[in-house]
């Protein structure tokens, strides 16, 4: 609790974006960390279990942003952590496990996101993640356990080796301590999968359940194919996944075309009126920074510098931002040819 709200019995008001300091940091496996950050300023995080931040960093002089999960609980308002894997190769994750210690500061925004089970309550739960997907159901986990709330929680969790397992001291200390709460873990090096005969096998009352998925897109993939089961009903089925792989690409359209020229790659690809600019990118073989594809995380903004676009956004971009040029490509379509600094 701040000062301010033990001498004067007020709360601090929510966090909505803004500077945050770094705690602490502390190893969770050999690739893994967690950041625990806390406001510059005096507010309370006030979140949904499961949502995410983007972090806006500045990294090596050029501007970079990306979406991690939430892992710490809204019923611990004070601090908020998020927790990283070292991915080879990755600009922010690198950075971060090099350059995030105690006292620095970075710049973030949120909380986002509709991921959460504050949207769908139940008597019963399967979450089922894989390697980092496991961070926004240990924020719901972490959350049914502090409000003491009597549901019923079968959590399985699929990672490469047992050294490899994100919180496992943590979820074993529940399942030992917490009642109708059980975990198992999946293990690749052990031939461990999870398939339809072990999901019977740990959910045998997997119909009654409200199904929360997070991790690798083929995990998830695989995932929505064991859950097309006769009787299971897709409402309850959520899932969440933050990669950077390509977007789903859709079929050209046969309708009005136009250019969409990109200044830094130097190509130029073409785009119709109802195909998002990312998509058209990705169709044409371009990569480009993305993560939510539902102009949410802020990851795929950048400059138009000509033309106009028709952007339905869902919050991850300012007014005073649109109101200098910027665009999420994700949710972007063009009105007419676009020149854009990418």
């Amino acid at each position: 609790m701040t000062t301010a709200a033990m001498t004067t019995g007020n709360l601090p008001p929510a966090w909505t974006g803004g500077l945050l300091v770094c705690k602490r940091v502390h190893d969770v496996t050999a690739d893994v960390r967690t950041f625990v950050l806390e406001p510059t300023e005096p507010r309370l995080f006030r979140h949904d279990p499961g949502q995410f931040l983007t972090l806006v960093l500045d990294i090596d002089g050029r501007p970079v942003e990306r979406c991690y999960t939430i892992s710490s609980p809204p019923t611990r308002p004070d601090l908020v952590a998020i927790t990283v894997k070292r991915v080879p190769g990755g600009l922010v994750s690198h950075w971060l496990h090099d350059h995030l210690t105690p006292g620095t500061t970075v710049r973030a925004r949120g909380p986002l996101g509709e991921f959460s089970l504050a949207r769908h309550p139940a008597p019963k739960y399967l979450f089922l993640s894989a390697g980092s997907g496991i961070t926004p159901v240990m924020s719901m986990t972490r959350t049914l356990h502090d409000l003491a709330h009597p549901v019923d929680v079968v959590f399985v969790h699929s990672a490469r080796t047992f050294d490899d397992i994100i919180f496992r001291h943590e979820l074993d200390f529940l399942a030992a301590t917490a009642p109708h709460f059980r975990v198992t873990h999946l293990l690749d090096d052990r031939g461990e999968q999870l398939t339809a005969e072990v999901l019977r096998g740990l959910a045998p009352d997997l119909l009654e359940r409200e199904v929360f998925t997070c991790g690798p897109a083929g995990y998830m993939e695989a995932v929505r194919h064991l859950l097309a089961a006769p009787g299971f009903d897709p409402a309850r089925y959520h899932e969440e996944s933050f990669t950077f792989d390509a977007p789903a690409v859709p079929e050209p359209d046969t309708g009005q075309g136009f250019k969409v020229e990109f200044t830094r790659s130097g190509r130029t690809i073409d785009c119709d009126a109802h195909t998002p600019v990312l998509a058209a990118a990705s169709r044409a073989g371009l990569t480009l920074p993305a993560s939510c594809a539902r102009g949410m995380c802020g990851t795929c903004k950048t400059t138009l510098l000509a033309g106009a676009v028709d952007m339905q956004h869902n919050g991850g971009i300012r007014p005073r931002e649109i109101a200098n040029n910027k665009i999420l490509l994700c949710c972007s379509t063009p009105l007419d040819d676009l020149v854009i600094d990418a």
